[in-house]
């Protein structure tokens, strides 16, 4: 049994409500591009880093959030306007972010599965 709660969300509103139900929780979140029926993302970079962030899942603090999120498809991400772009500032998928800290992993960063341990194991 997970000692975390893994929430899946899809776009930006729905992420926002994920972090408000949760408030005071340790919160992870995991941005990647939306995936197609196959559950192929769109994002091959976010194809690549997702196995590797799931493989250390198990290092996540007792108690914390792990949220995926999907951003959206191609031409919504790769609007500067978009609120992932504007307001969480995010600068690529995939990325992983520890909530509220200044911890991120972006895009290749993601694909090291020490780095991902690093920001789940560091308080």
């Amino acid at each position: 049994m997970a000692q975390y709660e893994e929430v899946e969300v899809h776009g930006y509103e729905e992420f926002c409500k994920a972090v408000s139900e949760r408030k005071g929780k340790d919160i992870f979140a995991y941005f990647s591009g939306d995936k197609d029926e196959q559950g192929r993302s769109w994002c091959p970079d976010c194809v690549k880093a997702e196995p590797v962030v799931r493989g250390e899942m198990e290092h996540l603090p007792e108690g914390s959030v792990f949220i995926y999120c999907q951003v959206g498809d191609r031409p919504y991400w790769k609007d500067p306007n978009n609120e992932f772009k504007k307001t969480l500032k995010l600068t690529g998928v995939p990325t992983l972010l520890h909530y509220g800290t200044p911890q991120t992993l972006v895009e290749e960063r993601c694909f090291k599965a020490d780095l991902v341990r690093m920001m789940f194991t560091e308080d």
